[in-house]
C-alpha cells in the first residue's frame, strides 16, 4: 500500500486528487488538511478512511472531533497541527493550501524525505531557492502540479535543459480578457470574478482575469526549472488546450496538449516516473477546430511586468510580491481599491521594501520568509489605504 496525505483536501485541487485516489486499491490516506469547510473535510476522512483529519483553525476542531464521532479517525486543529501531520509517515503527499499557510507543511514533508506533489504556488515564488534546497538535502522530490509546470516537466524529459532556449506558458486571458482597455479600472470583483473556459473560487479567478496568477506561474518556471528571466515566455491561448511550449536550441518546439482537467497534471505526479491512464476527456483537436494565440499586452496587465521585475531582482521580492498581491487582493474585494490599482499597490510595496531592506539577499530560513512575508504584508496595507484614500 502506499501511503498518501493531502493538504488542502477540501479545495478543488484536493478534491481532484481524491476523486482519483478513491478509484485505486492501493493508497492508504494517512492524513487529510483543510480549513472552515468542516463539513466536507469529515465526509472525504470517512469516504477515505483517513488515519488523521485536521483543520487548520482551532476554532473547528470541536465540530470536526463531532462530526468524526465514532470513526476511530484522528482529530487535529490549528496550524501546528497541520506541520505535524506532515512529518507523520507518508510516501506522496499532495501540497494544495493556497497561500503562504501551504510553506511550512511543504518543508516538512521534504524534511521526511517524502515526493512532494506541488499545487501551492507561493512555496516557489517566495522561497524558491530554499525549497529546493530542502529537497536536495533531504533526498526529497518535488512534482509540479500546476497544469503549465506539468506540461513544461513532461516535455522535458529526456532532454537536457542547458539546449533550451524558451518555455512558454499559455493563458486564458481571463474573464475580462475582451475589455476595452479604458474600462478595466471600473470593473468590479462580480465581473472580475467570471471565468469564459472553467468555475474557480473567487480569488483564482480574480487572479486570472488580473494575470497575477500567471504572473506567480512565471517566476516558478524561473526557479524549479532555473530558467533565466528572458528565457519565460507567455500567450495569451483562449482555448486552453495547449499548456505549454518549449523551444530547443536546434528549432524544434515541443507543445503539450491536453483538456483543462487539473486531474491530468496530478494524475501524473501521482504516478511518476510511469503513466498510467486517468479518467479524462481526450483531446479531440478536428472538434476544437483551431488554436488561437497571442503576445499579452502589459498594459491591461501590469502583473506579468512586475514578475520580471521579480525575477531580476531576485532575493526577496517574490516573497514580497506574493504577499502584496494577496493583500491587494483583499482590498479589491473589499471595494477599497480598483482592479488596474491592485497592481499599483504591488508595484508600490516592492519599491518600499527595497528602500528599506537588503531586498537582494535571499531569506536563509523559513523563519525569514515568513518574517519578510509579514512585513511586506503591512506595507502592502499600507499602499492600499493610501490608494483608497485617494
Amino acid at each position: 500500500m502506499r501511503r498518501v496525505a493531502v493538504f488542502g483536501s477540501t479545495g478543488s485541487v484536493g478534491e481532484s486528487t481524491l476523486d482519483l485516489l478513491a478509484r485505486r486499491d492501493d493508497i492508504e490516506v494517512v492524513a487529510l488538511t483543510g480549513g472552515r469547510n468542516v463539513r466536507r473535510l469529515a465526509e472525504q476522512a470517512r469516504a477515505h478512511n483517513a488515519a488523521l483529519a485536521v483543520t487548520a483553525f482551532d476554532e473547528c476542531y470541536q465540530p470536526l472531533k463531532d462530526a468524526l464521532e465514532g470513526t476511530g479517525i484522528e482529530v487535529a486543529a490549528g496550524s501546528h497541527a497541520v506541520v505535524e501531520a506532515a512529518h507523520r509517515p507518508a510516501d506522496w503527499v499532495m501540497s494544495a493550501i493556497v497561500g503562504a499557510a501551504g510553506l511550512a507543511p511543504g518543508f516538512a514533508a521534504l524534511s521526511q524525505g517524502r515526493t512532494l506533489a506541488l499545487a501551492n504556488k507561493e512555496s516557489l515564488v517566495t522561497a524558491g531557492p530554499l525549497l529546493l534546497a530542502e529537497a536536495r538535502s533531504h533526498g526529497a522530490t518535488i512534482l509540479p502540479v500546476d497544469s503549465e509546470h506539468s506540461a513544461v516537466f513532461q516535455a522535458l524529459a529526456g532532454e537536457d535543459i542547458a539546449q533550451v532556449e524558451t518555455v512558454t506558458l499559455t493563458a486564458s486571458g481571463g474573464g475580462l480578457r475582451d475589455w476595452p482597455l479604458e474600462k478595466l479600472a471600473h470593473a468590479t470583483p462580480d465581473e472580475a470574478g467570471k471565468h469564459p473556459n472553467w468555475d474557480m473560487g473567487q480569488r483564482i479567478t480574480i487572479d486570472s482575469a488580473s494575470m497575477f496568477n500567471k504572473a506567480m506561474e512565471v517566476i516558478e518556471a524561473h526557479e524549479f526549472f532555473g530558467l533565466a528571466p528572458d528565457q519565460v515566455k507567455v500567450l495569451i491561448h483562449p482555448q486552453s488546450l495547449v499548456h505549454a511550449l518549449v523551444a530547443f536550441n536546434d528549432g524544434a518546439v515541443m507543445a503539450h496538449l491536453g483538456a483543462p482537467d487539473m486531474r491530468h497534471p496530478i494524475g501524473y505526479a501521482l504516478n511518476w516516473p510511469q503513466r498510467d491512464a486517468l479518467p479524462i476527456q481526450r483531446l479531440d483537436l478536428a472538434a476544437a477546430g483551431r488554436l488561437d494565440f497571442a503576445a499579452p499586452d502589459l498594459n491591461r496587465y501590469p502583473a506579468l511586468a512586475l514578475a520580471w521585475k521579480v525575477m531580476e531582482t531576485g532575493g526577496a521580492s517574490g516573497c514580497v510580491f506574493n504577499a502584496a498581491k494577496e493583500v491587494a487582493l483583499d482590498h479589491f474585494i473589499a471595494r477599497n481599491i480598483g482592479f488596474l490599482d491592485m497592481a499599483s499597490v504591488v508595484e508600490d510595496t516592492l519599491a518600499t521594501f527595497a528602500a528599506r531592506a537588503d531586498i537582494a539577499a535571499t531569506p536563509r530560513t523559513l523563519d525569514e520568509v515568513l518574517a519578510i512575508d509579514t512585513m511586506a504584508r503591512d506595507l502592502a496595507g499600507e499602499a492600499a489605504a493610501t490608494r483608497h484614500r485617494a
